[in-house]
C-alpha cells in the first residue's frame, strides 16, 4: 500500500517553506500527501521552538497526532524543525511516541528519514544548521494558488539577548540572486502573482555572498519576473535600511508599499539590553524618511512588552511612542524567557501578569491607531488581490498592498469583476479598525 502522509506546520513562514519541500520531496518520492491526520499512515510535526507558547503548541500537537497510533492508522510519527533542532535528546527520551527526528538543516533528507521509521529504525538526523535550500528542490505550495512565500536567506548573525533563532537556525546564509529569481519564474508559471521574500532578517541579504547589501537588486530582478504583480518584503532590520532600499521601494510599482520593519521597543536602556542597533532617535529618523519619501507606505513593526528591567515609566513611554507614531500595522509579543540566551540571565524578570496587562493594554491603544489610520482609505481606489468569495453576503474578499497574508486585514468587495487570484480596483467605502469595505471599479 502506498504511504499516506500527513505534513503539520507549526510557527513562522520560514517554516511553511520547509515543510512545502518536504512535501514536494515526498510527493515525488511516491507517496500520497493528505489533508487528514486521521488518513495518515505518516505524520510529519515541523515544530516550532521560537518562545515557550510555541513550544507548548508543538508538544501538544506531538502528542495528539500520536494518539491516532491508537485509534487510525497511523505508523510513523516524524518531529522536524526548531523544537528538534534545539531538543533532540530530550524529544527522544521523553516521547518515545516520537519515531524519527529531523533537525532545520537537514529536512532535504525527509524521505530516508520516513523510510528508515517505517522499517523501526527511529532515526535521528539533526546536525549543525547550515543547509541552504535551492530552487532545484522540488516544493509542494500550499498556500493560495496567487500568493507564495520565497525564503532569501536562512539563519542570522544578530546577537538579540532574547533571541534562540541563531542556536536553532545557524549563521545568516544569503540565496544567490539567481536561485531565488529561478524559482520565482517556476511561481509565476504556477499562477503566482504575489511572492512575498522572507529572511529572519532581509535587509542584510547579499553581504556573506556578494560584499554589498544585495536587497536592493533582489526586488528590482524579482519584480521583472513575468506574471509577478506584486513583491513584499519581510522582517527589514532597522539596522541595515539604506537609501538604496527605500528608494527601489518608494520607486518600483511592483514592490508592495509595505514596510515590516521589527523595532521590539522604543526606549533607549530596553534596546541596549536587548543589544538592538541603534536607538529610539535612529528609529524616529527612518521612520521619518519613509513617510517623507512614501506617504502611503504601510509601517508595520513588532514590539515586546515586559523585557526583564522594563519599569512602569518604560511601558508608559512605549505607549506614549505608539500614540505618536501611529504605526498602520502592530504585532506585540510578551517577553519569552529562552534558556541559553543572555537575557535569560539578566535581573529584574517582569511576572507574567504584568506582562500580559501591558500587551493587552498596548494592543487596545493600537486598535484605536488603526481606526484613524484605516479612515485615510475611504474615498480612495486601491488596488486588491482578490482571494476568495462569500455567498452567504454575496462579497468578494482579499488584501491589498498594505496587507499581508494571514496576519493584516483584508477588502470586503461588492460588485467586483476579477476572478480569485486576479486583481481588482476598488473604491473604500467604509473603515473598520483592520478592514476596509468598497466597491469594485469596472
Amino acid at each position: 500500500m502506498t504511504e499516506r502522509v500527513k505534513v503539520v506546520t507549526l510557527g513562522c513562514e520560514k517554516n511553511l517553506v520547509d515543510s512545502e519541500i518536504m512535501s514536494g520531496l515526498i510527493h515525488g518520492r511516491g507517496y500520497k500527501l493528505v489533508e487528514e491526520a486521521e488518513e495518515a499512515t505518516v505524520i510529519i510535526v515541523n515544530t516550532c521552538g521560537f518562545i515557550d507558547a510555541a513550544k507548548e503548541e508543538s508538544v501538544n500537537t506531538i502528542l495528539d497526532m500520536a494518539e491516532l497510533k491508537e485509534t487510525a492508522r497511523l505508523k510513523a510519527l516524524i518531529v522536524s524543525g526548531c523544537l528538534t533542532q534545539r531538543y533532540k535528546e530530550q524529544l527522544m527520551q521523553e516521547m518515545p511516541e516520537i519515531d524519527g527526528i529531523v533537525g532545520t538543516g537537514d529536512f532535504h533528507h525527509i524521505n530516508e528519514i520516513v523510510d528508515e521509521a517505517l522499517r523501526g529504525k527511529k532515526p535521528i538526523r539533526v546536525g549543525n544548521p547550515v543547509f541552504n535550500y535551492e530552487e532545484a528542490l522540488p516544493r509542494q505550495v500550499t498556500t493560495p494558488r496567487h500568493t507564495a512565500f520565497v525564503k532569501i536567506a536562512e539563519g542570522c548573525d544578530n546577537a538579540c539577548t532574547f533571541c534562540s533563532i541563531p542556536i536553532m537556525r545557524g549563521k545568516f546564509r544569503s540565496r544567490s540572486i539567481q536561485s531565488i529569481l529561478a524559482e520565482v519564474e517556476n511561481l509565476a508559471g504556477q499562477g503566482v502573482k504575489e511572492v512575498s521574500l522572507i529572511a529572519q532578517d532581509s535587509t542584510n541579504y547579499g553581504t556573506d555572498l556578494y560584499d554589498y547589501f544585495a536587497l536592493p537588486e533582489l526586488l528590482n530582478k524579482v519584480s521583472e519576473v513575468p506574471g509577478i504583480a506584486w513583491v513584499r518584503l519581510h522582517y527589514a532590520y532597522p539596522g541595515f535600511f539604506t537609501d538604496e532600499l527605500l528608494e527601489v521601494i518608494a520607486t518600483n510599482p511592483k514592490v508592495c508599499k509595505y514596510i515590516d520593519m521589527p523595532l521590539q521597543h522604543s526606549e533607549d536602556a530596553i534596546l541596549k539590553r536587548m543589544r538592538r542597533p541603534g536607538r529610539q532617535r535612529d528609529a524616529r529618523e527612518l521612520i521619518r524618511k519613509i513617510r517623507d519619501r512614501i506617504p502611503e507606505a504601510a509601517l508595520r513593526t513588532s514590539l515586546i512588552v515586559g523585557f526583564p528591567g522594563e519599569t512602569d515609566e518604560d511601558f508608559e513611554r512605549l505607549c506614549d511612542f505608539i500614540r505618536e507614531i501611529k504605526f498602520d500595522r502592530l504585532g506585540v509579543f510578551t517577553y519569552s524567557n529562552e534558556e541559553d540566551t543572555p537575557a535569560s540571565r539578566l535581573p529584574n524578570h517582569i511576572p507574567d501578569d504584568i506582562k500580559q496587562w501591558r500587551a493587552n493594554t498596548l494592543m487596545e491603544i493600537q486598535r484605536e491607531v488603526s481606526k484613524g489610520n484605516s479612515s485615510k482609505y475611504v474615498g480612495r481606489e486601491i488596488e486588491v488581490l482578490v482571494e476568495r468569495y462569500d455567498g452567504r453576503s454575496d462579497v468578494h474578499i482579499g488584501r491589498s498592498q498594505y496587507d499581508a497574508p494571514e496576519i493584516d486585514g483584508e477588502v470586503f468587495i461588492s460588485k467586483c469583476s476579477a476572478e480569485i487570484g486576479q486583481i481588482q480596483k476598488v473604491r473604500v467605502t467604509h473603515a473598520y479598525e483592520f478592514d476596509l469595505s468598497g466597491e469594485g471599479i469596472a
